[in-house]
């Protein structure tokens, strides 16, 4: 059962988060930009652009009617900030009308993926879903514009995956960041680069946008990137130690004191970032594939042997 029913935030005019609480597994953050419109819903006139879709076909059409209730048209582009099904299994509710954008390599990962979400959790009621990946990728930095709205797609390098993008609006002073920034909760690493998620965190301050919707949990400010920046030099300096001792990421973990963390959700997260951690240690490049067996039964080992579950 959901944690509590979606909501929308009023970012600047037409531009929207729609909110998940509370943000833990399978409860993500999408976005929606529009440039106006006759506020019939029929998408005669206006044009929207929607940041990632939702982990269900239930879900993803509530966000459609959000954007509908907003006044604005139906979806014609969606970006996907990343691969993960929870931003994009809904991507089908706006097909045939929508056009996908991402980065090249959330192309390739998503169709490495397939029906991921289903693997791991088999029992959740995901809807009809697709996989449908980017039609149109790039590599670096692409701008898109939603009426006279400059949208800023940006790749910060291996980070949360190798596909990520940071969707920017520099005249509203928002930025999207998908799952680079988990406001409230822990970050997730072992599909990405710890070191490169510090850089994409200074790549992220450099936008100077003072309203940040981060992937999953509230709207937020840039203080949310110090949060995210102690924590990962906390797990490099963790992973550093039980790395040179000889012990496994799971004895590491258990040994942690979580301290100013404790309270973020999926605390259990922490051994999957000490794999990536120890991976780096040990010379592997940047997104190197690691072993999700190893990684997501080492996560229901520290949390208290039972798997870990979808809240969608």
């Amino acid at each position: 059962m959901p944690a509590t029913d979606p909501y929308v935030v009023a970012l600047a005019p037409n531009v929207h988060a729609f909110v998940q609480p509370d943000g833990g597994w399978c409860l993500n953050n999408a976005g929606f930009v529009g440039a106006g419109g006759d506020g019939d819903g029929d998408g005669v006139s206006g044009e929207t652009l929607l940041v990632d879709t939702a982990a269900t076909e239930r879900r993803a059409r509530l966000l459609r009617e959000a954007v509908l209730d907003a006044g604005l048209a139906p979806p014609r582009t969606i970006v996907s900030t990343h691969h993960h099904g929870d931003h994009t299994y809904g991507n089908g509710v706006f097909l045939p009308e929508a056009r996908i954008v991402g980065h090249e390599n959330c192309r390739a990962e998503q169709l490495a993926a397939g029906h991921q979400l289903h693997l791991l959790w088999p029992r959740t009621d995901f809807g009809r879903v697709e996989i449908l990946p980017p039609h149109l990728t790039y590599r670096d930095r692409l701008t898109l514009y939603v009426g006279e709205t400059e949208v800023r797609v940006i790749h910060p390098g291996p980070a949360h995956t190798t596909g990520d993008s940071i969707v920017h609006l520099p005249a509203q002073g928002v930025v999207f960041t998908g799952d680079l920034v988990f406001h409230g909760g822990t970050p997730f690493l072992p599909m990405g680069s710890l070191a490169g998620s510090l850089r994409a965190l200074d790549l992220l301050r450099s936008l100077d946008a003072p309203t940040v919707v981060p992937g999953h949990g509230p709207v937020t400010d840039p203080s949310a990137y110090d949060a995210t920046e102690r924590y990962l030099r906390w797990v490099r300096e963790l992973a550093a130690e039980g790395h040179a001792k000889g012990a496994t990421p799971l004895e590491t973990a258990r040994q942690a004191e979580l301290g100013e963390f404790a309270a973020w959700r999926e605390s259990e997260r922490l051994v999957a970032n000490l794999h990536r951690a120890y991976a780096e240690l040990d010379g592997l490049p940047e997104g190197h594939p690691l072993d999700p067996a190893a990684v997501f039964g080492d996560m229901a080992a520290m949390n208290g042997g039972v798997p870990v579950a979808c809240h969608a």
